[in-house]
C-alpha cells in the first residue's frame, strides 16, 4: 500500500472517529435533556430532544454510508477492518440511545410537574440519568482512545444501573398498588426507568467494541452457553 493510499485511509478513519464523537455527543445531550424534561416538566426540553433525534438519525445514515464506502474502496483488514465494523455496530447503538431519549421525552410531555414532586422518586431517576450519561461519555472516550480498560468498569456500572432500575420499578409498583390515581404516572415512570437502563446497556456495548478492535475478542453474549 503506497503512502498516498495509507494517508487517504488514515483520513477516512479520522473522519469516522469524528463522526462517532459528533453522534455520541448529541445522543448524550439528548439523554441529559430528556431526564431534565421529566424532572422540570419542561416542554421546551422535550422539543429540543425531538428535534435532535432527527439529526441523530441523519448522522446514522451518513456514517453507515461512509463505512460501506471505506469497506469497498479500501478493503481494510485486521485491526482496521475491526474498527470499521465496530463503528457500524456503534452507530446502531447510538441511534437506539436517541430512540430511548425520545421515548423519555414523549413520556415527560404528558406528565404533571406538581404531581411528580408529590412523592415520586424523581431524585433517583435523575441520579440514574446522570449515571448513564457518564457511562456514555466514558464509552465514547474509550472508543476514541482505544482504551480497553473501560469495558470492565462500564460492565460493573451497568450492573449498578440494573439494580437501580429494579429498585425504582419496585417503588413505582408499590405506589400503583397504594393509589389507583397514580397508576398512569407510575407506569410512565417505569417506562422511563426502563429506557435509562437500556441506554446503560448501549454504553456498555460501545466499550466492548473497543476490546474487539484492539484485541480481536468479542465480549457480546459472553455469559451465554450453547446447549
Amino acid at each position: 500500500m503506497n503512502d498516498h493510499i495509507v494517508s487517504a485511509f488514515d483520513a477516512d478513519i479520522a473522519g469516522l472517529r469524528s463522526a462517532i464523537m459528533a453522534m455520541g455527543g448529541l445522543a448524550e445531550t439528548q439523554v441529559a435533556r430528556s431526564v431534565r424534561a421529566v424532572s422540570e416538566a419542561s416542554l421546551f426540553l422535550v422539543s429540543q430532544v425531538l428535534e435532535s433525534e432527527q439529526t441523530v438519525n441523519q448522522l446514522h445514515i451518513q456514517v453507515d454510508l461512509l463505512c460501506n464506502q471505506i469497506l469497498v474502496k479500501r478493503q481494510p483488514f485486521a485491526v482496521d477492518l475491526r474498527e470499521v465494523i465496530a463503528v457500524i455496530h456503534s452507530i446502531n447503538d447510538l441511534e437506539r440511545v436517541g430512540d430511548e431519549a425520545k421515548k423519555i421525552a414523549l413520556k415527560a410531555r404528558g406528565m404533571d410537574g406538581a404531581q411528580l414532586n408529590a412523592g415520586f422518586p424523581i431524585g433517583q431517576v435523575v441520579v440514574m440519568g446522570e449515571k448513564v450519561c457518564a457511562m456514555l461519555k466514558a464509552a465514547l472516550d474509550a472508543f476514541i482512545r482505544h482504551d480497553t480498560t473501560a469495558a470492565p468498569v462500564l460492565a460493573s456500572q451497568d450492573l449498578e444501573v440494573d439494580a437501580l432500575r429494579a429498585r425504582l420499578v419496585t417503588l413505582l409498583m408499590e405506589r400503583m398498588a397504594e393509589d389507583a390515581k397514580q397508576v398512569s404516572t407510575s407506569l410512565d415512570m417505569i417506562f422511563i426507568v426502563q429506557s435509562l437502563e437500556r441506554i446503560g446497556d448501549h454504553a456498555k456495548n460501545l466499550a466492548e467494541y473497543v476490546v474487539n478492535i484492539v484485541e480481536g475478542r468479542d465480549l457480546r453474549h459472553r455469559g451465554s452457553a450453547i446447549a
